[in-house]
């Protein structure tokens, strides 16, 4: 590896024992209050050195491919990048990146389901040979733009629940994977394993067990083609929870013992996304208006009215939304409450609040309906979980700016990356040192290289 990227500007900071990231959070808010209100991250980059120290004891030998569309910072992929995981790419400017990182073309999928030929060729270019596909039709632009290509048949899973059903869904059958076969071998292209995915919201596990058994279907009927399989993509929906890790983790381990062995030569991958980033990130944001409301017209529909009339309900405008962070709210549900940053009475009333972004559309609706002490304009409020599909490429929509990141890591995380002999004198150079009883004195710290 190269290292980090020479002109990547931001820097680390490297938190004293007595520090915590709530003491980060609170300079932050006070220097914005300051200069300028703006919307703002703090990312725990030791979560995800601790995160991959769980993966290894609960999941190895499987490896991680993490999916760069899910937090694609140059923090996390840096880190990420130090600990060793490999990278699943889904467009030519992520395959960019993580190049520039200095990872090897045998450590980088390209997993988009629908491909643009332009950035097959750039993959050809680049060496980056392994990629999905689940049509023919996909298999025969692929055939023509990259002859060296590696394939990974995407099968379907049965994980549709009742509120996925209008989701898009991806993967092929175990009848067409015959089909698939016969064009690959007629087209001259390689498959070389298998590839499926169990959405992070299916409760159902034993899907996990049908898909390995059809993924072990779709190994036997390679090998009447002649097809050398070597992999098996488990794909993602980690959630970040060991307990849900260990249930997988105890759901497919005897199946994989039994279908893929390690005398079988074939290696075990997955895409934890949300598993690595989503709890390593916290959002502030700030009201900047805000207003009286009805309350039948805050209410959802079919929810009965139960409240006093003489009640005050408050819509707040903030300074972020879904054309910006809460991008992810357009097709699910929001996975955090927001917590009110400034201090208030335990007995302080509670009143029938709504979150919206600063865009004045109506489909930028972030909580539609929460109990919240009555905020002020310039008040600020915290979402937890938040690293996950939120900062990628965004909108620019009514002259959004992406907020301001501050990656924070503690000295005992650092440790750890020491102890594992991953941590280096050019990764040194990105940190800075947060006493714990000192003011941040100001915005730059944070945004330039110490």
């Amino acid at each position: 590896m190269k290292g980090f990227l020479e002109d990547a500007n931001y820097s680390i900071g490297l938190l004293d024992e007595g520090a915590t990231l709530a003491d980060v959070i609170d300079n932050c808010i006070y220097e914005h209050t300051h200069t300028g209100k703006k919307a703002f991250y703090v990312g725990d980059l030791g979560k995800l050195v601790r995160n991959n120290i769980q993966w290894q004891n609960v999941m190895a030998p499987i490896k991680p491919f993490y999916p760069v569309k899910c937090n694609s910072t140059p923090g996390v992929l840096e880190i990420l990048g130090t600990l060793g995981v490999g990278f699943a790419c889904s467009s030519k400017s992520e395959m960019a990146l993580v190049q520039d990182l200095g990872i090897s073309p045998e450590n980088i999928i390209y997993t988009n389901p629908c491909k643009q030929a332009s950035q097959i060729k750039y993959a050809a270019k680049a060496g980056i040979n392994i990629m999905t596909c689940d049509n023919d039709i996909e298999l025969k632009k692929i055939s023509r733009n990259h002859p060296n290509a590696k394939l990974l048949l995407h099968i379907a899973t049965e994980d549709i629940t009742a509120g996925e059903e209008m989701n898009m869904k991806f993967g092929t059958t175990l009848k067409n994977c015959r089909h698939l076969m016969e064009c690959a071998k007629e087209l001259g292209v390689q498959i070389v394993g298998v590839k499926f995915h169990v959405s992070g919201s299916c409760k159902d596990l034993q899907t996990y067990i049908h898909a390995i058994s059809d993924a072990r279907c779709v190994f036997d009927m390679a090998e009447e083609f002649g097809f050398k399989m070597n992999m098996l993509d488990i794909g993602g929906g980690f959630t970040g929870s060991e307990l849900q890790l260990e249930e997988v983790n105890h759901v497919i381990r005897p199946l994989l013992d039994v279908y893929f062995p390690k005398e079988s030569g074939v290696n075990v991958i997955a895409e934890p996304g949300c598993y690595y980033v989503s709890s390593a990130f916290t959002l502030a944001v700030n009201v900047i208006a805000k207003k009286t409301v009805e309350y039948d017209k805050l209410l959802p529909s079919g929810v009965e009215q139960t409240r006093n009339d003489d009640e005050p309900v408050f819509t707040y405008y903030i300074n972020d939304g879904v054309y910006g962070s809460f991008a992810s709210k357009l097709s699910e549900k929001l996975n955090t409450i927001p917590e009110v940053h400034k201090k208030y009475k335990e007995d302080e009333p509670l009143f029938a609040s709504s979150l919206w972004g600063p865009s004045c559309d109506e489909l930028d609706q972030i909580v539609e309906n929460c109990l919240l002490p009555e905020l002020s304009v310039g008040d600020w409020l915290i979402f937890d979980n938040m690293g996950s599909g939120t900062l990628g490429e965004q909108s620019t929509f009514n002259d959004y700016q992406r907020p301001l990141i501050y990656y924070m890591m503690s000295f005992s995380d650092w440790d750890e990356m020491q102890d594992a002999g991953i941590a280096s004198d050019t990764l040194m150079k990105n940190f800075f040192f947060v006493p714990s009883c000192i003011q941040l004195s100001s915005e730059e710290r944070f945004s330039t290289a110490a």
